[in-house]
C-alpha cells in the first residue's frame, strides 16, 4: 500500500504532543516539524481537531486496507483481527498517544471534540470486520466497540513487550466480556459488541 498522504504530517504532530503536549501543538510548530509549508498546513487543517481527524483516517484507511473480506471465521475473531491492525498502526505514534490519552483525562473539552471522530473510527472498525454499523443496533454496536477499545488501548499504552502478550490478551478478553454482555441482552452471536463491555476504562483508574 502507497505511503498516506498524511502519514508524515501524523508522525509530526505526535512528536510534538509527545514533547509539548496536546496545547504546545501550534500550526507554525508542526509545519517545521513535518517541514511542510505552513500555508498548506493552515489550508488543509483549520484545526487541530481536524489533524486528529487525519490521524483517524490514516489508522482506519490501513485497517481497511488490511481486511480480506468474505472471512468464515466468527465475528469476535474478525474484530479481535481488525483491533489488533489498528494498534499496529498506532505503534510508531505510541509516546504521543500516551500524552495525548493522559491530557484527555483532565481536558473534558478535548474529550468531548473527540467523539465524533472515535464514533466514526468504531463504525469503520465493525464494517472493516464486516458486523453492520447502520442503525439503532449499529449504534449499540459501536457503543460496545468503543468500551472494548478504550479498555485494550490503556493497557497497549503502556505495554512494552515485543509481541503485545497483554495487549492481547486484554483485547480477548474485554470481547469475551462483549460477547457475553450481547448475549445477556438476548442478542444473537452476531451482534457481538452490541452491549457495553464492563466499566469503561478509568473506573479502575483514570483512553483508538
Amino acid at each position: 500500500m502507497p505511503t498516506h498522504p498524511d502519514a508524515a504530517l501524523v508522525a509530526a504532530l505526535f512528536r510534538l504532543v509527545a514533547a509539548e503536549g496536546w496545547r504546545g501543538v501550534t500550526a507554525a510548530r508542526l509545519a517545521q516539524e513535518a517541514e511542510v509549508p505552513l500555508a498548506e498546513i493552515l489550508g488543509r487543517f483549520p484545526s487541530r481537531l481536524s489533524l486528529l481527524r487525519a490521524f483517524g483516517d490514516l489508522v482506519m484507511d490501513e485497517v481497511v486496507h488490511g481486511t480480506v473480506p468474505g472471512q468464515a471465521d466468527p465475528p469476535r475473531d474478525r474484530l479481535f483481527d481488525v483491533m489488533m491492525r489498528g494498534l499496529d498502526t498506532m505503534a510508531p505514534y505510541k509516546p504521543g498517544i500516551r500524552r495525548l490519552m493522559a491530557e484527555m483525562r483532565t481536558d473534558p473539552v478535548l474529550a468531548a471534540a473527540m467523539a465524533p471522530v472515535f464514533r466514526s473510527s468504531m463504525e469503520r472498525m465493525l464494517q472493516a470486520a464486516e458486523l453492520d454499523a447502520s442503525g439503532l443496533s449499529g449504534t449499540l454496536r459501536a457503543a460496545g466497540l468503543g468500551l472494548v477499545w478504550l479498555r485494550v488501548v490503556s493497557v497497549w499504552a503502556t505495554d512494552t513487550t515485543e509481541e503485545l502478550g497483554p495487549t492481547m490478551a486484554a483485547l480477548d478478553r474485554a470481547l469475551e466480556r462483549a460477547e457475553q454482555a450481547a448475549r445477556s441482552f438476548g442478542l444473537s452471536g452476531g451482534d457481538l459488541a452490541a452491549a457495553p463491555a464492563g466499566d469503561p476504562p478509568g473506573a479502575e483508574s483514570t483512553m483508538a
